[in-house]
């Protein structure tokens, strides 16, 4: 994460997710995860992107979009 990317703290630990289809599933509870394109924690309740190939939570849909277009090299 580069260093002028930083955000606020969410109160509490950073969770561990497992990624399903349609749901997650708490693996270590906690408040959050980090967005795995931004860096920005991402409160378990607002969590609503992710990917379940790639076990990796985004922000938001532009997170995510950013993120599939990287790995096919565009």
């Amino acid at each position: 994460m580069d260093s002028k990317n930083t955000f606020p703290p969410i109160g509490g630990a950073e969770a561990k997710v497992l990624f399903m289809d349609a749901d997650f599933r708490v693996l270590k509870n906690g408040a959050f995860v980090r967005c795995a394109v931004t860096g920005r924690p991402i409160a378990l309740d607002d969590l609503k992107y992710w990917s379940v190939e790639r076990q990796e939570a985004y922000a938001s849909p532009e997170a995510a979009l950013r993120r599939h277009r990287e790995l096919l090299g565009d």
